[in-house]
């Protein structure tokens, strides 16, 4: 595949803020940038720090996402695009340097496993060990595995709008791109040698190259050892199912050990910044020596811990236990997902359907603040990286999880019309887009996730007493009584209750009203409901 330039449409690019989009060039916006404590302004000046007076011939830096198509991309994979381009865009505040950021598929690695998620299991099966991108396509969509793995990394890299270059492994071995490269790892064999054999176990280091030969005969990888021929002609000799072959390294007849192929890439691409996960640390350590054995310099970069699934296992592409990007886009926004991703990059964080509602509420609540915070809070705030500065104003005047709570009620009757009349008694002005989207998200998480859990239970003791007391309080009210009024009338039930204490009270409105454990400010949720309608649900828990 050969190199290419990606670009997103205009939504997404305001979304995240493209290449033009609200860069910062005021000076005391640029010396707060250089102070902030943020991550991504931490990660932006190592790379000031690594050249100090700009990359020599005002070279652009590059920055750089790799990705192994073996299995189908994931959140995983998005994430780290998403954590580059934002490490990308706090540099392109405090320097004037160019920028590249390229996403490097691995596609010439030898296919290891069948992965659990992907048809066709006997037809890889009997492909193992052949490069991804010279395997056919189980999908029978494109011309190789890779091909349609690639495909599915770009298009949902390009709604999201990212500014990327996508370059594959196999456009640069078959095309000879990395040809010089692959000879300078032939000349310096043995020093990669000297690097790599402490690392391994005694069986693995009696077999290990750095070079791995593909086999003329079968069209499988070879992990055997091979003795370097000819450096400046890329020629070695090595055991091909017992025939001994001479047989050049160039033009994509054979590929590098995954550690030696990193370095290379480093070396060959010029690499000044790639992040990658604590499972890699090691792999990073050993790619470094083996950059500077060639001559260059391992990029900066981010060690970032890893997302798990529910039951606290790593997220896999070839397990497929972790959420897609269309399951999350299904029942969040994309700006959620990207607040997801930001916050604290070195914790682990469990990645599963249930953190989407307080995701979509914790963006909504760090975007509502921005405006009112001073430029440093602001450089500190996730959603000025989300979108590159330019944060929009307004939040919605109803938060995802009061939204939940008003179509579990609604139960089999929870429509977006529905919905939409409750909010035309409750909001001033119409109803936004982004809110309209909101509704669809709330309605969808609620049918799959939330509806099926709700059971109401019958209230007790002094549970009983209160809740008399509160349909009193609210037949007294005006039919457009204010959330923060109901509120207080709440308070002080609880408080005069005989309660031990006031979020017992709170959590018996939650299973006697909603038939959920937790729930969301009941003044807010009554004033959107309705009295009248609340006081149906406090007999219908009543009788």
């Amino acid at each position: 595949m050969a190199s290419r330039e990606r670009k997103g449409n205009g939504l997404a690019l305001a979304a995240l803020g493209g290449k033009d989009a609200g860069v910062m060039t005021d000076q005391s916006l640029r010396t707060a940038a250089l102070a902030s404590k943020a991550w991504p302004y931490e990660e932006a000046r190592k790379l000031v720090k690594r050249y100090p007076h700009g990359k020599p011939g005002n070279a652009p830096i590059v920055f750089e996402t790799g990705y192994g198509p073996s299995g189908l991309p994931h959140i995983g994979t998005f994430n780290e695009v998403l954590r580059t381009t934002m490490v990308r865009h706090a540099f392109q505040s405090i320097s004037s340097a160019p920028t590249r950021l390229i996403e490097f598929s691995d596609d010439m690695d030898g296919l290891r496993k069948v992965p659990d998620n992907v048809p066709n299991h006997a037809m890889l099966t009997e492909n193992l060990g052949k490069p991804l991108s010279r395997i056919p396509d189980p999908f029978g969509k494109f011309e190789s595995f890779a091909h349609h793995n690639n495909a599915m990394l770009r298009d949902f890299l390009d709604r999201f709008g990212f500014e990327y270059e996508f370059i594959s492994s196999s456009s640069q071995y078959e095309s000879g791109v990395f040809d010089d490269a692959l000879k300078g790892v032939l000349r310096h064999y043995g020093a990669i040698m000297d690097v790599m054999l402490p690392t391994l176990r005694k069986e693995r280091a009696a077999s290990y190259s750095p070079i791995l030969p593909i086999s003329e005969k079968t069209g499988v990888v070879l992990q055997v050892p091979v003795e370097v021929v000819d450096t400046e002609t890329g020629m070695i000799r090595f055991d091909d199912g017992g025939d001994i072959v001479t047989q050049s390294v160039l033009g994509g007849k054979a590929k590098l050990q995954w550690k030696v192929d990193w370095a290379m890439r480093w070396v060959a691409i010029g690499v000044d910044y790639e992040m990658y996960g604590k499972d890699l640390i090691d792999s990073g350590v050993q790619s470094g020596k083996i950059a500077r054995v060639l001559g260059g310099r391992p990029p900066e970069g981010l060690i970032y811990e890893m997302f798990l699934d529910e039951h606290g296992e790593k997220i896999s592409k070839s397990k497929g236990n972790g959420l897609t990007l269309e399951q999350w886009l299904d029942y969040g926004t994309q700006e959620s997902l990207s607040f997801f991703a930001y916050r604290e990059p070195k914790k682990a964080k469990s990645l599963h359907i249930g953190v989407i509602p307080r995701a979509v509420d914790e963006y909504f609540q760090f975007r509502g603040n921005y405006a009112g915070q001073p430029v440093e809070q602001q450089l500190g705030n996730p959603v000025h990286h989300i979108h590159n500065g330019q944060v929009p104003s307004a939040v919605p005047p109803v938060t995802f999880g009061l939204l939940l709570n008003l179509a579990g009620v609604l139960g089999a009757g929870a429509t977006a019309d529905r919905v939409r009349e409750y909010l035309a008694n409750y909001i001033d002005g119409e109803i936004t887009p982004e809110l309209d989207a909101l509704i669809g998200h709330a309605l969808a998480y609620n049918s799959e996730y939330v509806a099926p859990t709700l059971e109401r239970r019958a209230p007790q003791g002094a549970e009983i007493t209160a809740l008399e007391r509160l349909d009193r309080e609210l037949a007294g009210l005006p039919a457009g009584a204010d959330a923060t009024t109901i509120q207080n009338i709440i308070y002080a039930i609880g408080n005069e209750g005989g309660f031990e204490q006031l979020r017992d009270w709170f959590r018996a409105l939650y299973e006697t009203l909603l038939g959920s454990s937790a729930g969301p400010r009941m003044g807010s949720f009554i004033a959107l409901y309705g009295i009248g309608p609340t006081r149906k649900l406090i007999a219908e828990a009543l009788v």
